[in-house]
């Protein structure tokens, strides 16, 4: 099956968390999840989901695994010779949504094996000294070195190629209307 439901309440639950005890404890697994959805229906949502009453806190786990959802957008074209946009689609390998006893989704990402995370930082934890050459560059070999500023200078070169045409655009509609702002 695409989607598994189970919901546990009472003695059972507790090793789950305390409050899963009295309120219940959702756990769902959704794996291998192929939808397409228009944004007229995720709009219109919103309404069903309000309410005016605070719900009690019911502790769960969402697993999504290898799934792919694909959007539309539906709405009237604002222009009529416009090919229309392009759909989006949301490609998940595996998060895992927690909701604990305080109220809180807790959103989780199982990491890949064999890639190394360079945000040790936020960690807080210590840069390995064969990380850190002389000349601070982690992982890079010198002779790579060049090739990125080439690389970096042709980005550069194509961002004022960019930046240029954004100007000359804004000042071809500001012909048409001088109040237009960006």
């Amino acid at each position: 099956p695409e989607a598994c439901v189970r919901l546990e309440v009472g003695p059972s639950a507790a090793r789950r968390s305390p409050l899963a005890v009295q309120n219940g404890f959702l756990h769902m697994l959704v794996h291998s999840y192929t939808a397409e959805l228009f944004m007229s229906f995720l709009t219109n949502l919103g309404p069903f989901l309000e309410d005016e009453v605070i719900p009690e806190v019911m502790p769960m786990e969402v697993e999504i695994v290898n799934t792919k959802i694909t959007l539309k957008d539906d709405s009237p074209q604002v222009y009529p010779t416009s090919p229309g946009p392009v759909p989006i689609t949301l490609a998940v390998d595996h998060v895992v949504v927690k909701r604990r006893d305080d109220g809180v989704f807790y959103l989780t990402g199982q990491q890949p094996q064999g890639i190394r995370l360079f945000f040790l930082a936020f960690k807080e934890q210590p840069v390995p000294a064969e990380c850190v050459p002389a000349g601070g560059i982690c992982g890079l070999q010198l002779k790579e070195v060049p090739e990125l500023q080439r690389e970096l200078q042709t980005m550069k070169i194509a961002l004022a190629e960019a930046n240029m045409d954004k100007a000359r655009l804004l000042q071809e509609i500001r012909k048409y209307n001088p109040l237009f702002e960006l």
